[in-house]
């Protein structure tokens, strides 16, 4: 399993969390088998995102995708503050 973690702050939860539920970069369609939301305890203006992908390559075009469709787009991404940091992860167990 290969994971994408994106970390990133954001102006407003519940603003953020409308915008993913959108899901403008089509998760299902782009090979994401499931993902995972979590904040900070000490920080309500951060989330960390994990989206998990069979293969590197579609973890690799989502976030290709991501750059291109939604990170510029601040009609599409509204809460999102600052540059989203990001990983893929192999799974080790």
């Amino acid at each position: 399993m290969y994971t994408l973690q994106i970390e990133h702050g954001i102006k407003d939860f519940d603003l953020w969390k409308a915008a993913f539920d959108r899901d403008p970069a089509d998760r299902a369609g782009s090979g994401v088998t499931a993902h995972r939301i979590s904040r900070p305890v000490d920080d309500p203006r951060y989330v960390v995102v994990e989206l998990d992908f069979g293969q590197p390559g579609q973890a690799e075009a989502f976030l290709a995708k991501l750059h291109a469709t939604v990170w510029n787009s601040p009609d599409v991404a509204p809460a999102l503050m600052g540059a989203p940091k990001t990983r893929i992860l192999e799974s080790a167990l």
